[in-house]
């Protein structure tokens, strides 16, 4: 058995649209930290703590040091992660949407099939001409509750600029084929599953029409999908034969969720 990471990391330092912080409290930090938090709880503490003392003092501790601490600060749409129908609208299928915490976690357990779309250009979309094409290619037939992973290449580009402003889109076509076939989760090694800002706003700014403006993402408004982004290394996988385990971190109540996507070979 062979395990691969398919996931991107969630990281400060990163090109990031929004912005991410990693609080990081040092093992030596920590034990002042403990103090603060501690004799924060009253207000005798607080005064106390302000002159000087201190509950636990760092010559008492092994090596001088305590715990470390990092707090992340992060939208959940950073490093790689699930979408869920709440994240696409306030309803679909006529029904309330459903948050990344319902996800059914066995929709996340299970075969996997990569579709190579790498001559995708960045102002195009993946119709469902390309995903029946790629899967012509490898000889194969979706079956219901497949993942399918569509390897663009943009994984590549993260870090930087590039990473957000080139990379195809997935056209409402090929989501739609896809569940079909019983698909109930896809995910792209993009950041995103609409076209870049550059050509999508662009358009729709042109032509004010709505169907130019997240016409993937509205999509779920219409029909309930689950779909990954920035996943990464998918160049590593066969074409098929292997298992994806893809469980999203539990966040009550969020559009998407983080998740460490790993391939099962």
């Amino acid at each position: 058995m062979k395990l691969i990471d398919l996931s991107l990391p969630i990281d400060e330092k990163a090109f990031e649209v929004h912005k991410v912080d990693i609080e990081r409290i040092t093992h030596k930090a920590g034990v002042d930290k403990f103090n603060r938090v501690i004799m924060g709880k009253t207000l005798l503490g607080k005064i106390k703590y302000a002159l000087g003392a201190r509950i636990v003092k760092k010559e008492q501790l092994p090596d001088e040091e305590f715990l470390s601490l990092e707090i992340v600060h992060a939208p959940v749409h950073i490093g790689t992660h699930l979408d869920y129908s709440f994240h696409y609208g306030s309803k679909s299928e006529n029904r309330p949407s459903k948050t990344a915490d319902e996800i059914p976690l066995e929709y996340c357990h299970q075969d996997g099939v990569k579709l190579d779309l790498r001559h995708k250009k960045p102002n195009e979309v993946i119709k469902a001409e390309d995903i029946q094409q790629a899967l012509n290619k490898i000889n194969y037939q979706l079956k219901p509750l497949d993942i399918v992973l569509l390897q663009t290449g943009a994984d590549k580009l993260y870090g930087g600029p590039k990473y957000f402003s080139d990379y195809p889109g997935v056209d409402p076509s090929a989501i739609d084929y896809l569940l079909n076939q019983g698909v109930k989760i896809f995910g792209v090694d993009t950041m995103g599953i609409d076209r870049p800002y550059r050509f999508m706003l662009k358009e729709f700014l042109e032509t004010k029409d709505p169907k130019t403006f997240y016409p993937a993402h509205f999509y779920g408004r219409i029909k309930e999908f689950i779909h990954i982004e920035r996943l990464a290394n998918l160049e590593k996988l066969p074409d098929s034969g292997f298992k994806i385990i893809c469980f999203p971190i539990r966040i009550k109540n969020t559009g998407a969720a983080w998740a460490r996507v790993v391939a099962v070979i």
